[in-house]
């Protein structure tokens, strides 16, 4: 109440934000009769002289106003669409590096090449990220004649390109590009052996479109480059057979809320008698269970039509957001291999990840970064603590007209079908248009023969119908059209109503069931009541509907209240106090998503770290291999320490040790080892004998060089020997940390163990790469290295690599036995600060 009070006394926070931008709107304006006066070359012209305001100590917020005006005009000149005043706000907030949340048909492509224009004006590029590649290469061109009548060149990424197109592409002023492609490029750039083969130039700017799908949405799906991992499809057909045996609750349990299923006892039993093994739980049968798991999950949560559809003896995995098939996109870890033996389809070998990163943390790398989107606001928290970003909600254009009826609620699910013939015939018979949104493949299907069998002609949009999506859709503002359809006609879809079907009451949306996420029916709703138009919509729920019995709680309870208030099956609740308990439901489940993504994210920022860290590493190499023979330098000094550290218990090492050491260094260079000892022997204190040692050793190798003529040859030979060990190292440290976030969830505070943990792999890979580029670089055979077949061996296996965005998936668990690092030591994450105030954080 209080709230309410200080609202309407001084506005909303929203509200004084829109009413500051206006004033900057008074600015832009005044710029609209002079800029109508101008001949094309002069108006063309502006981009120049914007340029040269720039470099002599202008800002862009200085040039906003006139840069804006500019485009409008062009845009008037060119496709014939004006910027209305709310869509220069809109561009306004997407400079500004925060969310625009515009509804449905208020023009977000038009706003967004504001910002773009401007931003791109600095000469670092701007980049428009989109869901999918038609909708990239569909903006791009639609708008493209604004930005090239300004001199701007404009470019779009598409999934077939080569590295070259990909090059020119990135050079580009503007570019349109999916949230995958970007992503994917950037693991691949950090994967080449030549810099000039980098496709990417710095992340400056971004503006993503339908944001909330893409850094909410698709957050806990990382971005995975894997490789074939050769390992025998025999235990997924013999596992998928086993668990066909087991009962629910009997021989395991399920957690539909946490999508987690459990052997019992006797589920466990059954297990070990089937493969004739003691103990399921032993370390030499971790893998069986591994897949045994991952079978079970693949019969009990894992549903045809709703979460994979089988098609050309293909798995294929549907986006539970948008209803659509995810092309190319496997789940991780053997459980895509689980669903392909459950469906006896042919089983593909298991990949190994070889390069991933999450949309989280991609994105977090542009310098600048803004969105948009019809349904942020509901997600405001989350975009603000995870990415900074504000979310800004832009006036619609004209009022709208869409009527949101509360939801109607019955007893059982073929109550609400029945009632939903019903309202359709009626709807049908006066003319006015019916989309019928689904949250499933399997609940289309089945309202579709129901429509069937009740006369109603209809047409029906899902994943396994795709292909008729653009004509499916070009009718169903049609009078009287009927369009069953999954959430691909929720969002970014334009339904274009006939005058008949305006003077009808517009399009009604009739939702069937709710979604978990209150955005992704807002996007059905969207649907209606686009620029003015006339609009009708309402749910149709039942207290047997996934949302209400696996989160909604007590709906036992409230049948039995009902019941015992007279109610039948047949009878309907209309209810705004039932409409807020769902909505209320539906933010518990939001709530939670959010926890999960939010853990992910502090999973991954571990990974992350480390990876930048090899990622610069990588990057410093690849500059200037004249400068490699410095970092040989370098980690000759670091490992010679180490091997002390590791090997040395005093101050002042035992003849023992020193004998240790020796050999070790020994078997490390293959220097002689009479050599080596003498060299060691004489030093008599640790912090001398690393430094003297590293001293010997540095010019040993220098000696090893001066044998080779050709210079040339051997800083390429050092320089790919570098990448070869870091990528080999790499890979396995990935693999090494999945297996360890698998096995730590029982652990009394799991992500400090986690960070702890995973501090001392890194710096175990980074102790073995040392070893392992001294070890190669003294056992060099220099003569040998072939420059042109090392890039063509690599040109082959980065041509081979597969692209998979993978879901989450379990992982096996890992035993350690490497020593622990103290919280004091040095942190070799490269910040130079103690572990305990680094990473160990």
């Amino acid at each position: 109440m209080i709230t309410s009070f200080i609202t309407k006394l001084f506005g909303s926070s929203n509200d004084r934000k829109i009413k500051k931008l206006k004033k900057l709107i008074d600015q832009i304006n005044a710029y609209q009769e002079p800029f109508k006066k101008l001949s094309d070359i002069e108006l063309s012209s502006k981009t120049e002289y914007f340029k040269k305001e720039l470099s002599e100590g202008k800002t862009l917020d200085d040039i906003l106003p006139e840069a804006f005006a500019a485009v409008r005009e062009v845009s008037d000149r060119t496709i014939q669409q004006r910027h209305y005043d709310v869509q220069l706000i809109g561009g306004i907030v997407l400079h500004q590096g925060s969310i625009a949340e515009m509804k449905t048909g208020e023009g977000k492509t038009l706003t967004a090449t504001l910002a773009l224009y401007l931003n791109a004006l600095t000469g670092k590029g701007s980049h428009l990220v989109t869901v999918n590649d038609y909708l990239a290469k569909r903006d791009s061109e639609w708008m493209k004649p604004i930005y090239e009548f300004l001199g701007m060149s404009v470019a779009c990424l598409q999934n077939n390109m080569s590295d070259s197109a990909r090059q020119k592409a990135y050079n580009a002023d503007i570019l349109y590009a999916t949230n995958s492609e970007l992503g994917f490029d950037y693991l691949r750039d950090n994967m080449k052996f030549r810099l000039k083969d980098y496709v990417q130039r710095d992340l400056s700017f971004a503006i993503v479109d339908e944001v909330d799908s893409i850094l909410i949405d698709e957050a806990r799906t990382p971005l995975i480059i894997s490789g074939a991992a050769n390992r025998s499809s025999d235990l997924y057909l013999s596992a998928n057979k086993a668990v066909q045996k087991l009962q629910i609750k009997t021989d395991y349990e399920v957690d539909e809320k946490a999508r987690n299923v459990q052997l019992s006892e006797s589920g466990v039993d059954k297990m070990e008698s089937t493969f004739n093994i003691k103990n399921l739980y032993a370390i030499e049968h971790l893998l069986l269970l591994h897949h045994i798991m991952q079978a079970l999950k693949a019969h009990v949560l894992f549903k045809p039509d709703v979460d994979y559809v089988v098609k050309n003896n293909q798995v294929l995995i549907v986006d539970e957001f948008t209803g659509r098939i995810l092309s190319g996109r496997r789940y991780s870890d053997g459980l895509h291999q689980a669903l392909e033996a459950k469906e006896k389809v042919s089983i593909e070998k298991e990949s190994q990840t070889v390069a991933s990163i999450t949309l989280q943390n991609y994105f977090r790398l542009y310098k600048k970064l803004s969105g948009m989107t019809g349904t942020a606001i509901t997600e405001a928290e989350e975009f603000y603590r995870v990415y900074n970003l504000h979310v800004i909600v832009i006036p619609t254009n004209r009022p709208l007209l869409r009527l949101d009826q509360p939801d109607l609620i019955f007893f059982t699910k073929n109550a609400k079908y029945k009632a939903v013939v019903q309202d359709v015939l009626d709807r049908h018979k006066k003319g006015q248009p019916v989309l019928i949104g689904t949250i499933a493949i399997e609940t289309s299907e089945l309202l579709s023969h129901i429509l069937k069998s009740a006369g109603i002609p209809h047409e029906v949009l899902n994943a396994k119908q795709h292909a008729r999506e653009a004509e499916i859709v070009a009718h169903a503002g049609e009078p009287g059209k009927i369009t069953i359809a999954t959430n691909m006609a929720g969002r970014g879809t334009d339904i274009k109503l006939t005058q008949s079907s305006k003077d009808a009451g517009g399009l009604y949306i009739l939702g069937t069931e709710r979604h978990e996420s209150r955005r992704i029916d807002n996007q059905l709703r969207g649907r209606a009541g686009r620029q003015g138009d006339a609009g009708e919509s309402r749910f149709y729920l039942s207290l047997e509907d996934d949302l209400m019995r696996i989160f909604g709680g007590g709906t036992d309870q409230l049948k039995s209240r009902m019941a015992w208030g007279g109610m039948t099956d047949e009878d309907v609740i209309e209810s705004k106090f039932m409409s807020r308990t769902i909505e209320s439901t539906q933010e518990k489940v939001e709530k939670h998503n959010f926890e999960s993504r939010k853990q992910l994210l502090e999973y991954d920022d571990v990974l992350n770290q480390q990876r930048t860290v090899i990622y610069e590493f990588r990057r410093a190499i690849l500059e200037d291999e004249k400068k490699v023979i410095n970092f040989i330098d370098e980690i000759i000094h670091q490992a010679t320490a180490a091997l002390i550290m590791q090997l040395t218990v005093a101050k002042t090492p035992t003849q023992e040790e020193l004998r240790k050491f020796g050999e070790t260094i020994h078997l490390m260079t293959g220097l002689p080892l009479e050599k080596i000892q003498k060299k060691v022997s004489d030093t008599q204190k640790s912090i001398h004998l690393a430094k003297e040692l590293a001293d010997f050793l540095s010019q040993e190798y220098k000696k090893i060089r001066t044998e080779v003529q050709n210079k040339e040859m051997i800083e390429k030979a050092e320089q790919w020997l570098f990448l070869e060990t870091i990528d080999m190292a790499w890979k396995q440290h990935m693999l090494n940390l999945d297996n360890l976030k698998e096995g730590i969830g029982l652990r009394k505070n799991p992500l400090i163990e986690y960070k702890k943990e995973a501090f001392s792999l890194f710096q175990d890979m980074m102790n073995a790469i040392r070893y392992d580029v001294i070890n190669h670089l003294f056992h060099m055979n220099a003569a040998r290295f072939n420059q042109e077949e090392l890039e063509k061996k690599r040109t082959q296996e980065l041509e081979e690599i597969k692209t998979n965005a993978s879901a989450d998936s379990d992982k096996k668990t890992m035993q350690r036995d490497a020593p622990k690092v103290g919280r004091n030591d040095s942190c070799s994450c490269g910040s130079g600060k103690k572990y305990k105030k680094c990473c160990e954080k």
